[in-house]
């Protein structure tokens, strides 16, 4: 996402390295959506990974719908936009099918069952292999379920937002569907870089969520220096350890940590190679338990529109 928009001015050739480099490091699975930037993202991600289109899981997301100019128009699950969202969507990226095709929020004025209903045409089709929901709640998850397996739920999960494991991870976990937290690293907060909200770019959206804003971002600053000091106990970086923390999650769990930068990329890499202990897992959570964070995820409409 933060290759197309959203966290400030990004660097095109820096991107296309990060993309090329992650390849090299045995990365295969990249995530992107018709809403980053818009549209630009897709074309991005897909003049990499169109030539090793064998070797990758692309996986992209429908759902914010956008005129010819990119101005967006609202939510829409309806099943001619479906269609026509998807359709789209292989032309920009360059291939002849989608891995895993997300619907990015869920529209509530169309019922689950008839977008779920496109998305199973489209896997009939030939052109989507997987289904996917985004930010969707226990109940919908349900229904949609019941239309055609869903293979990932995608989610925002992190050290700074545990809601998740109340009543989602539960309930993929009994249906067999798989997770994938969005912003494991708190949209870079937990990395231990930031110290002030200057640091982000005047355009960076970042500025618009609460959890960044005033006395919530000072506050919540405080949190990541406990975490660093647990994380120079291993010899890593906070960003690492929270990444180690939702990889001893489970294997069904498969966090998307976002970067624009191959020394950031690499750095997330490296999460990988550290083991945590019960009681190293225990320590971190102590630090940063359930509803910890100050601030909701997103400004107001944006919370209107995840979990339903």
């Amino acid at each position: 996402m933060g290759m197309s928009e959203y966290y400030g001015v990004a660097d095109e050739q820096e991107s296309l390295a990060t993309l090329h480099r992650a390849l090299e490091l045995g990365i295969t699975f990249f995530d992107t959506a018709d809403l980053y930037g818009p549209f630009t993202n897709e074309r991005l991600v897909g003049n990499v990974l169109r030539s090793r289109r064998s070797q990758v899981i692309i996986a992209t997301k429908f759902g914010f719908e956008h005129d010819s100019q990119g101005k967006r128009i609202g939510i829409n699950g309806r099943p001619e936009y479906v269609r026509r969202a998807c359709d789209d969507s292989l032309k920009r990226l360059g291939v002849d099918y989608i891995d895993l095709y997300y619907q990015h929020r869920v529209d509530p004025k169309v019922p689950i069952e008839e977008t779920v209903g496109a998305m199973h045409e489209l896997v009939q089709a030939g052109k989507v292999r997987y289904l996917g929901l985004s930010e969707a709640g226990p109940q919908t998850i349900r229904r949609a379920f019941r239309v055609h397996p869903i293979t990932a739920l995608q989610t925002e999960y992190s050290l700074w937002s545990h809601e998740p494991e109340a009543e989602i991870l539960p309930t993929v976990g009994e249906l067999g569907i798989g997770f994938v937290p969005y912003s494991p690293l708190g949209r870079g907060f937990l990395t231990g870089k930031m110290t002030c909200i200057d640091d982000l770019a005047a355009d960076d959206f970042r500025h618009m969520l609460p959890r960044f804003s005033g006395e919530n971002f000072v506050k919540n600053l405080e949190l990541v220096e406990h975490l660093k000091v647990l994380a120079k106990s291993k010899s890593a970086t906070p960003g690492q350890l929270a990444l180690a923390w939702i990889q001893s999650k489970g294997e069904d769990i498969v966090p998307i940590p976002g970067t624009t930068q191959r020394e950031h990329l690499e750095e997330n890499v490296a999460a990988l190679d550290i083991m945590l202990t019960p009681s190293e897992i225990a320590d971190i959570e102590a630090i940063m338990p359930l509803n910890i964070a100050l601030g909701t995820r997103y400004s107001e409409l944006g919370m209107q529109r995840v979990g339903l």
